[in-house]
């Protein structure tokens, strides 16, 4: 049987929860379906947020041919699979199987949903590109990394990307109650969770909505079950439910709850807190938020890029070999995987923490980008410029650079102001 988080799947924008900033009335994804001009598009949030469903609907809506495919799984033989079968229309939406590709006439249109997109190397993202550029397909892809450093330049300059959000414990509850609803047949037999039960769903999603029907559904298998009805026989009365409590569903977890609690495993509090601790050169700290996030199966290649960021952000100068350290244990992470790269990033984690703190760089970039921000392409110095041609040297490029000059190399309207302050 289907999970519950599938059943319960919204078919259209109007039953979908969540999201408003994108498929309210007048917002991005309301309008694309409202006008029936779908773009190739990359939504990038964290798990459980509604990106599949999103999707569907968005296929479901413009009535197109229909492709779901998990990167992490998938390869350029899958798309190759699917390009050849643009051509032919499926009597239904339906994932991409072995044998469910259909020798039919031409669809209108197709629509690709490539989960877990940042999954894709370099090379299959080329492969994908010609077909995305061409509108042979529509590309819907789903990340929770920014897609910024996963999806490669020509493929996310062709894709508009669209920032999902943590679900509110408002909209967590909505599809809860949809899910008990639902695990009832819509009778009145519906499960009985009480709001405390219903409370701790929700802390436990941290979000993710899927969490939460998961750990809903796997309960009601478990533990649902109904009081004796010892009424005779004919009498009416108050109809039993199967009953749900706070403790069946800790039963159920069988897993340490503080790490769902509410001010416990929350993702980017917890990220947050890592980054802080060896900002602080606090290396005791640092290994605990570590320990928390390799204890629920955080991704040890989202943990060691930020470990690569911090070592130019908040080191820098003070120990360049930081970055060469960080980025050894991220290659690590990369050969070895859990269980064993999380020594690999504990090792990082405390030579990070250790090591002396130094943001003049990194503050340098920024005032350096406000002032681009602020004056636009501000003319370069005519002796810093490229004269590769008589005209060019004519005009006085290059003319009178000298290698070692201690003078101001900025343009004249900034010029010697300093953004590197030692």
């Amino acid at each position: 049987m289907q999970p519950l988080a599938d059943r319960i799947r919204p078919q259209t924008l109007k039953d979908f929860v969540g999201q408003p900033h994108l498929v309210g009335p007048g917002k991005p994804i309301h309008q694309a379906i409202k006008q029936g001009r779908i773009h190739s598009m990359i939504f990038w949030g964290p798990p459980g947020s509604g990106k599949t469903t999103l999707a569907q609907i968005i296929a479901n809506a413009i009535k197109a041919q229909f492709f779901h495919l998990s990167a992490v799984s998938a390869g350029k033989s899958d798309i190759k699979k699917i390009i050849d079968s643009i051509r032919v229309k499926p009597s239904a939406q339906q994932e991409l199987t072995p044998g469910n590709l259909l020798n039919l006439p031409k669809s209108v249109s197709s629509v690709l949903f490539l989960d877990e997109i940042h999954r894709f190397n370099k090379a299959q993202q080329d492969y994908l590109l010609p077909f995305v550029e061409t509108g042979t397909l529509t590309l819907i892809g789903a990340t929770t990394e920014n897609p910024s450093f996963e999806v490669i330049s020509p493929l996310l300059s062709r894709c508009q990307v669209y920032v999902l959000d943590s679900l509110s414990g408002k909209e967590l509850r909505q599809i809860i109650h949809r899910g008990i609803k639902h695990l009832g047949g819509g009778r009145m037999d519906s499960p009985e969770v009480g709001k405390d039960a219903i409370e701790f769903l929700i802390q436990f999603a941290n979000g993710d909505a899927r969490q939460a029907l998961n750990l809903l559904e796997n309960t009601v298998k478990l533990y649902g079950r109904k009081r004796p009805d010892l009424r005779p026989p004919g009498r009416t009365g108050r109809v039993l439910k199967p009953s749900i409590s706070v403790s069946d569903l800790k039963t159920t977890l069988q897993s340490k709850f503080l790490q769902y609690d509410k001010g416990g495993e929350e993702h980017y509090n917890t990220i947050s807190a890592f980054i802080k601790s060896m900002r602080a050169s606090n290396p005791d700290a640092a290994l605990y938020y570590l320990a928390r996030m390799v204890d629920t199966g955080e991704d040890p290649l989202f943990i060691a890029r930020r470990m690569v960021v911090f070592a130019s952000e908040d080191i820098g100068m003070a120990q360049p070999t930081a970055l060469v350290v960080a980025n050894e244990v991220f290659r690590a992470c990369e050969t070895i995987g859990y269980p064993e790269c999380a020594i690999n990033l504990a090792h990082g984690v405390v030579y990070l923490a250790k090591a002396p703190k130094n943001r003049a760089a990194y503050d340098g970039l920024r005032a350096a980008q406000k002032d681009v921000k602020d004056f636009g392409n501000l003319p370069i110095p005519l002796n810093l410029r490229n004269a590769p041609t008589k005209l060019m040297k004519d005009l006085g490029y290059g003319s009178g650079y000298e290698p070692y000059t201690k003078e101001s190399l900025l343009p004249h309207k900034i010029k010697g102001k300093k953004y590197y302050h030692e």
